[in-house]
């Protein structure tokens, strides 16, 4: 049967080129979509971003042409329009849920086409969760838009245990600090990948080089004060301490010391780049958007940011009240070379010779993190940190959000390492609240 996609505003300001990734699929826009877009086209936000794009993609893809009848999307492509409201006779979302809201406009348009073309199988394609549930109840199909979206993030894991080594290896890596590859790994080597190595007696951890095709030791080392308590932390600050790996995610419920050991790397690491900047998505609560609260732009963001600054004073506590350490990074803040900002106000910026801190990676979606990816300039080491099952926005998953899709994208480069955090460092109650709760 031939398929026609719905396409729902929700997937629109998520990729502003679905239009364009259905195959050689019928993809109909509502024109209620078209109005919504409307009301996003305002703002700096990605979302805002996005609705214009989409916009400029539709004026040039009609070029003269009547977007109420099919358009070609060109090469082994399918064809385009725009629908206006439809009344389909047999089921009417909009009497069945007694309200007129443009969701159950949207509903309309692919109840009439299902209803006026039995041949063809008719999908609504849609972010919004609650949406898709809506159509399943008028009998209609309904997705979620998979293009980017990860196949199983249980792979997203990339650590393991080699057990039963030769003792004699161990030792020479202990020795030598690094040894030859060789079929060590079983065929499991993947660039900047961290193994535990073992055998009854002894215990090595160790990362994989790909470019030299060598298994390096692991040593466990401090970064500002601040020790690896565990194989996942030690693996975390190897791959932040190390200036060849330009991109760092770390993924890990909460109390894991993802941020933490990440600002810490960061403060080591200064002498080697101009400046750290720390931010996070802004997910306003309770419907009160950042324009609605009082003060400067740094006062309305600062509610936002007050993990950053715990991070921060947990490092500070490390040292005395005169400590030539506590001193310098007070210099930092008040220079500027230490500085936290919202996401939304670094569009547009080249970043030279910076390490830039971005946590909460997983209330971004796969274009927001390409898009600060693609801002990195000369010298600069971007570390994401974030937990793939604790997420904000209505829109993205644990399989659709950004820093699930660079961990799957980019593993195996020379440039980037992934560590996953497994155990709670925070305190023995908030490890028991993610193990049981």
């Amino acid at each position: 049967m031939p398929k026609r996609f719905v396409l729902d505003t929700s997937v629109l300001l998520f990729d502003h080129n679905a239009i364009l990734n259905f195959e050689d699929n019928d993809v109909i826009i509502p024109i209620t979509v078209l109005e919504e877009l409307d009301n996003f086209k305002v703002g700096n936000e990605t979302r805002n971003f996005e609705a214009r794009a989409v916009v400029r993609i539709l004026d040039k893809l009609s070029d003269d042409k009547d977007l109420n009848n099919w358009i070609e999307l060109g090469e082994d492509m399918g064809r385009l329009k725009i629908s206006p409201e439809v009344e389909p006779q047999e089921i009417n979302a909009k009497s069945v849920f007694n309200s007129d809201k443009n969701d159950h406009k949207i509903l309309n348009v692919a109840l009439g086409l299902a209803e006026s073309d039995k041949k063809a199988k008719v999908i609504l394609v849609t972010k919004d969760i609650n949406l898709r549930i809506k159509a399943k109840a008028l009998g209609l199909n309904a997705e979620d838009y998979k293009n980017g979206n990860v196949d199983d993030i249980e792979d997203l894991t990339l650590h393991s245990s080699i057990h039963d080594l030769d003792a004699e290896l161990i030792k020479l890596l202990y020795d030598k600090k690094y040894i030859p590859e060789n079929g060590i790994l079983n065929g499991s080597k993947v660039s900047n990948a961290y193994y535990i190595l073992n055998n009854c007696s002894n215990t090595a951890l160790a990362r994989y080089n790909g470019k030299t095709d060598q298994i390096e030791l692991v040593e466990k080392k401090y970064a500002y004060g601040i020790k690896p308590r565990n194989a996942e932390q030690t693996f975390a600050l190897n791959a932040l301490l190390n200036e060849d790996i330009k991109l760092v995610a770390l993924q890990g419920v909460a109390g894991t010391g993802k941020t933490l050991l990440a600002l810490a790397a960061a403060l080591e690491l200064k002498n080697s780049y101009d400046q750290i900047i720390l931010s996070r998505p802004i997910i306003p609560l309770n419907n009160r958007e950042i324009g609605f609260l009082p003060g400067s732009a740094e006062d309305k963001i600062s509610p936002y940011m007050q993990p950053l600054w715990d991070n921060l004073k947990v490092i500070k506590s490390q040292y005395g009240k005169n400590a030539r350490k506590k001193k310098w990074l007070e210099d930092l803040q008040e220079s500027g070379d230490l500085s936290i900002t919202a996401l939304n106000f670094l569009r547009g910026r080249s970043l030279t010779n910076v390490i830039f801190i971005i946590d909460e990676a997983q209330n971004l979606t796969p274009h927001e993190i390409k898009t600060i990816i693609t801002r990195a300039g000369e010298g600069t080491k971007i570390i994401f940190t974030g937990d793939v099952r604790q997420i904000d926005t209505p829109y993205l998953d644990e399989k659709s959000n950004g820093l699930s899709y660079i961990i799957d994208r980019l593993q195996g480069s020379d440039l980037f390492a992934h560590v996953t955090l497994e155990k709670g460092e925070r305190s023995e109650l908030a490890d028991l609240a993610n193990q049981l709760l």
